[in-house]
C-alpha cells in the first residue's frame, strides 16, 4: 500500500461472523460480499459471474467456498477463482484489511481497477 492511500469502509467486522457472509458497498454502489473464514477476511463481487445470482442474498459459505444459491456453483473467496461448474468466469476479489474493528478496502485497488 502507498503512503497516500487512503481506505474506504465496507462494513463492521461485527457484521460480519466467523464462516459466514456480510455485505458492503463500493463508493459506485456496488455491493460487495465480505466473508470471515478463520479470522481472516476477503471480499469478492457480490454477483455470481454464471447466474447475476446475489451471493450475500443467496449464497452459503463452506470453509473457503462460497455456493451460488441460483446453480449451485462455487467460488474460491480468496482467488475469486471458480471452482466447481457450471461457473467458469472468477468473480472479482478485492484487497481488504481490518482496521479499527472495520472492514477497510484501499481506494488505490479502485484506481487500480480504473486504469484496467
Amino acid at each position: 500500500m502507498t503512503r497516500n492511500s487512503h481506505f474506504i469502509p465496507l462494513c463492521s467486522l461485527d457484521a460480519v461472523a466467523n464462516g459466514d457472509i456480510g455485505m458492503g458497498y463500493l463508493p459506485d454502489g456496488r455491493r460487495v460480499a465480505v466473508y470471515l473464514v478463520a479470522g481472516n477476511v476477503y471480499a469478492t463481487d457480490d454477483r455470481c459471474t454464471h447466474g447475476n445470482s446475489s451471493l450475500t442474498e443467496d449464497g452459503c459459505l463452506e470453509g473457503h467456498i462460497v455456493e451460488c444459491g441460483m446453480h449451485l456453483g462455487t467460488f474460491d473467496v480468496r482467488t475469486g477463482e471458480a471452482v466447481g461448474p457450471p461457473c467458469t468466469k472468477a468473480l472479482r476479489t478485492y484487497p481488504v484489511e481490518i482496521r479499527d474493528g472495520q472492514v477497510m478496502l484501499s481506494d488505490a485497488s479502485l484506481v487500480a481497477e480504473l486504469k484496467a
